[in-house]
């Protein structure tokens, strides 16, 4: 048997290895800076995903020029992100604590919802773990939805967690595509 005849999974192209390496050494700064600068740090990050929303939501009502089909998710969405994208440029201070509080609210809900699911799902026959699981959820969902201070600080650390871990994660990815 030749090599050729052996399939070889094909490689996902991450792009550049510099490019990767770019990458993790960003988010390990940010992860760096959630950590160690939180308030700063969130209240910049803000700010970017203001003009991202902003930038966003031109590009999508522009877009409708181009392709008719979904108009009116592309609208709704256009509208919504300039509206969102304008609201947290013009008021960078509210924004600062509105994020990071709508983002806890969802997590949140969308613990709950996820919760009630999972039991839905272990009495459908999925077993007890799902259920246990279930419960859990929706106790996590109660726990970050009565302390949205807290979770929102925990979320933040956890951000910065996560972006250190992925930061590594990265470099290394970077030097093996090398």
């Amino acid at each position: 048997m030749t090599a050729s005849a052996t399939p070889v999974p094909e490689r996902r192209q991450l792009g550049p290895w510099w490019l990767v390496l770019l990458e993790g050494i960003a988010a390990l700064i940010l992860g760096f800076l959630l950590l160690t600068n939180t308030p700063e740090t969130v209240f910049v990050v803000v700010q970017f995903l203001g003009f991202y929303w902003l930038i966003d939501g031109i590009f999508r009502l522009v877009s409708i020029f181009i392709d008719r089909s979904e108009w009116g998710w592309k609208l709704a969405g256009g509208i919504l992100g300039i509206v969102l994208g304008l609201y947290v440029i013009r008021h960078p201070l509210w924004a600062a604590l509105a994020v990071p509080g709508a983002a806890v609210f969802v997590t949140g809900i969308g613990g709950i919802a996820m919760g009630v699911l999972a039991i839905v799902q272990g009495f459908r026959g999925s077993g007890w773990g799902a259920g246990i699981l279930g419960v859990m959820g929706i106790l996590l969902g109660i726990v970050i939805l009565t302390n949205p201070l807290a979770s929102a600080i925990g979320l933040t650390w956890a951000l910065g967690v996560l972006a250190l871990v992925g930061g590594i994660a990265l470099i290394v990815m970077a030097f093996r595509l090398r």
